[in-house]
């Protein structure tokens, strides 16, 4: 029901300043009042910092962290400003909380999605590699086919911690987790990748864990478009990408999978049109996959330099420095990092977007993972800290926030102030009406556009459910011919029933009235 500011004229022109990136009305507002940084609307309990992460203006972003907004604050959704951000492609904001501190594994009300979610559909592919920074190591990357093969078993069960050259313990199993966390439905990032054709996308998805045979559950899924119980190779059929499927299959998915209604990944290409690929999909194909080359997004050195900045800060300009010690890049800032291998200085703010921009897409020397260095083009592993480098640091959110891996870490013992803390976090998640739980076929993602309910008030459409609960399944199409098999899926297509357009309706609704403030 909003906050003590919820009636606040000052608040309404802080978000309204947020929205249209007025940084000088923002910024003397809060120095008015430091406390409108925790101010949140009436309806949508959208904070500034969900306005400003949305529509991308950084300094704004930069400003309420630096006052004291919470970087983990929830609107009505359940939605956090990285997920904002995240939505519409704005990776310089999400490198921006990440810094401080953000919790990347937060999943929202409505469907369960996490930011990742978000990020993959779109096929945002800078804003995933930021997102997985801190489960990936500074150092050369481990063979993940082995976990990729299994759903990420083996890298579960093992005890194993590597280690960083920074010194830092990296957890592998909750990497593989996290990039393999379903939404409600069982839809993984990877699924959404391939269902809109994100090529670069699925690529590094897979290559950093995620599981090539992970299947939708039996409820709660896109059951009338492609069917309960599908891979990403269903997914990647329907989408209708060449490539895509391409690099499913040479990563292990199979073609002989069969989802709940009883289709083959190529019955789902058939159904959709998608009739190129066929000869790829068909169980007895001989087409030769050609080599997938490794991922060009993949930035290994990314940890390393994020950590650097958390410490020690972005640094200003300084105009009273040595020529000699200034970045030789942006001629601006002075050295405060060093290159591993080839020794070059950079500043702290080169050397990380540097990380974030990379798109190696030409051979050189460096091995994989490795950024080419800008001078020398030798590949960079990670980046070290100068001895001279001045601790100066992020000024940290006031809210109480921790880093992913102490999120992840299942083995510290819990205070009692935290015990607290999580029981009233989960008697607020519990408070809610069980209306605000739906599939994730509510999400209103533009691209995958979902059937509407074609019934009226006078002719209610005939539901596809029986008196017990259980869900009427097409027969196996191996025994069917192809122009049976596309007149079942066209009906199966157009067969939506009146409860679950009344269920989508009502979950899309209340989003549609968080997201309304924000596209104001």
């Amino acid at each position: 029901m909003g906050n003590s500011l919820g009636c606040s004229a000052s608040g309404e022109r802080l978000v309204s300043a947020a929205r249209d990136g007025d940084a000088v009305e923002a910024r003397m507002l809060l120095e008015l009042s430091p406390a409108l940084a925790r101010y949140s609307t009436f309806g949508g309990l959208n904070s500034p910092l969900h306005f400003a992460a949305a529509k991308g203006h950084l300094d704004i972003v930069t400003l309420l962290l630096e006052k004291g907004a919470d970087v983990n604050a929830r609107n009505y959704c359940g939605q956090t400003a990285l997920m904002h951000a995240c939505r519409h492609g704005h990776w310089e904001v999400v490198q921006m909380l990440l810094l401080f501190r953000c919790n990347v594994t937060r999943a929202d009300y409505l469907s369960g999605r996490t930011a990742l979610h978000f990020a993959a559909h779109d096929g945002l592919v800078r804003c995933v590699r930021l997102l997985l920074a801190d489960f990936i190591p500074s150092g050369p990357l481990e063979d993940t086919a082995s976990s990729v093969a299994d759903g990420g078993d083996s890298q579960m069960n093992s005890g194993s911690s590597p280690t960083s050259s920074l010194g830092l313990k990296f957890n592998e199993p909750a990497r593989v987790r996290y990039i393999n966390k379903p939404a409600d439905g069982g839809v993984t990032a990877l699924h959404m990748a391939a269902l809109n054709g994100h090529f670069d996308c699925m690529q590094l998805l897979i290559e950093l864990g995620a599981n090539v045979s992970a299947v939708t559950f039996p409820y709660g899924t896109t059951s009338n478009l492609i069917g309960a119980g599908s891979t990403p190779l269903h997914y990647a059929a329907g989408g209708g990408s060449l490539e895509c499927c391409q690099v499913l299959l040479s990563k292990g998915a199979s073609r002989l999978t069969l989802n709940c209604n009883g289709w083959l990944p190529m019955d789902v290409a058939r159904i959709f049109g998608r009739r190129c690929l066929e000869p790829l999909l068909s169980p007895n194909s001989h087409t030769i996959i050609p080599a997938i080359q490794p991922s060009s997004y993949l930035a290994l050195p990314l940890m390393s330099i994020l950590n650097i900045a958390r410490e020690f800060g972005l640094q200003h300009t300084v105009s009273s420095v040595d020529e000699s010690d200034l970045c030789a890049v942006c001629l601006e800032r002075s050295c405060s990092v060093a290159a591993e291998g080839c020794g070059h200085e950079f500043c702290i703010k080169c050397a990380l977007y540097l990380c974030s921009t990379s798109n190696v897409r030409v051979e050189f020397t460096g091995p994989a993972g490795s950024i080419p260095c800008p001078l020398c083009r030798n590949g960079i592993m990670s980046f070290t800290k100068l001895p001279s480098t001045p601790t100066e640091g992020l000024k940290s959110s006031s809210a109480l926030t921790f880093c992913n891996p102490c999120i992840l870490n299942t083995r510290s013992v819990d205070s009692p102030a935290t015990v607290c803390k999580a029981e009233i976090r989960r008697n607020r998640v519990a408070a809610l009406s069980s209306e605000l739980v739906c599939p994730l076929t509510c999400s209103p993602f533009p691209s995958s556009a979902l059937p509407t309910c074609r019934c009226s008030d006078d002719d209610p459409c005939g539901s596809t459910e029986t008196l017990d609960g259980s869900e009427v399944q097409s027969p196996r199409p191996s025994h069917s011919t192809s122009t049976e098999l596309d007149k079942r899926g066209e009906q199966d297509v157009d067969r939506t029933t009146c409860s679950g357009m009344f269920w989508s309706r009502r979950s899309c609704q209340r989003e549609q009235q968080c997201n309304a403030e924000i596209n104001a």
